[in-house]
């Protein structure tokens, strides 16, 4: 299994007088990331968890479930800066399919969901203009959602943090440990085997995916295994990680194209400046050359 490769978006500018839209290349692409099934808000009500274990559940009471539309705007009403389109065209995307995840009556938090969110948002947002920017514009997408962007990133980190101390086998072998991990993953397969208190998506195979690349296990049969212990189908999981590589890929082609569009902004300006520079100094040198100094 290989390891995916990390994206980097750096030297992105957006030009001040002019657009550059890769949205017809990249969101023609993205379709392939949308998530399967359909919504249905009148039949959604929220039950709360009897799980025994110790498991911090990112939850926010709803009585009235927001459209899309409506989540959409509160993420653009607490993130009023303008977002480069390359970005913007896919954050526009995810929030929907997340908004749909997020609402579905099986719908519960958990880390592994949160870490693929996570990877996925960093590998996007990789080589922002603004470090600050690209943690306001999480805090409101999360936020928009009626989430806590503060637990999404402890919970990633604390994910990375036991996978880099991990080896293969021992990933696999959680069943049969004890830890704050372990009950996690070990609440997961329970509820994922009751076939009726877990949502699949593809937001946790990439959660999933990233536990196997931190603990470096490129062994094919780990993810048999894995997905066995959590009573998860490795079926779609490989479909939803072949989705998630193209997509990165896209990401990289598009980000390509826009470098070489700001680049050959900045020589035309550059270009234009010099040309009126030298026909600035050439005026200059005429008027000052029919001046009689006595």
């Amino acid at each position: 299994m290989a390891a995916v490769n990390s994206v980097s978006f750096a030297g992105i500018v957006q030009s001040p007088d002019r657009k550059f839209t890769a949205r017809s290349n990249l969101a023609s692409n993205f379709d392939a990331f949308k998530l399967r099934g359909t919504v249905s808000y009148d039949s959604y009500n929220f039950r709360a968890s009897r799980s025994t274990r110790m498991v911090v559940h990112c939850m926010t009471a709803v009585t009235d479930i927001p459209t899309v539309s409506q989540t959409k705007s509160n993420f653009l009403k607490a993130y009023k800066r303008p977002i480069p389109s390359i970005y913007n065209t896919v954050l526009q995307e995810l929030i929907v399919q997340q908004h749909l995840v997020r609402y579905k009556r099986t719908y519960r938090y958990d880390p592994v969901f949160a870490l693929g969110f996570v990877t996925i948002y960093d590998k996007l947002m990789e080589g922002y203009p603004s470090d600050e920017d690209r943690d306001a514009i999480f805090k409101a997408y999360v936020e928009a959602l009626n989430e806590d962007p503060a637990q999404y990133r402890v919970d990633a980190q604390k994910l990375e943090e036991w996978a880099r101390a991990q080896s293969s086998s021992s990933l696999v072998d959680f069943t049969s440990k004890e830890g704050e991990v372990e009950g996690i993953l070990k609440d997961i397969a329970e509820r994922a085997g009751s076939k009726g208190n877990f949502s699949y998506s593809r937001f946790f195979a990439v959660g999933l995916f990233r536990l196997l690349e931190l603990a470096n296990a490129t062994e094919p049969t780990i993810l048999d295994k894995l997905c066995a212990a959590l009573n998860i189908n490795k079926k779609s999981i490989d479909r939803d990680l072949d989705v998630y590589r193209n997509l990165l890929s896209k990401l990289v082609q598009a980000k390509e194209l826009l470098k070489e569009y700001v680049d050959r902004e900045k020589k035309k300006m550059a270009e234009r400046a010099a040309a009126a520079s030298q026909k600035a100094s050439e005026a200059v040198t005429k008027m000052l050359g029919g001046v009689q100094i006595n």
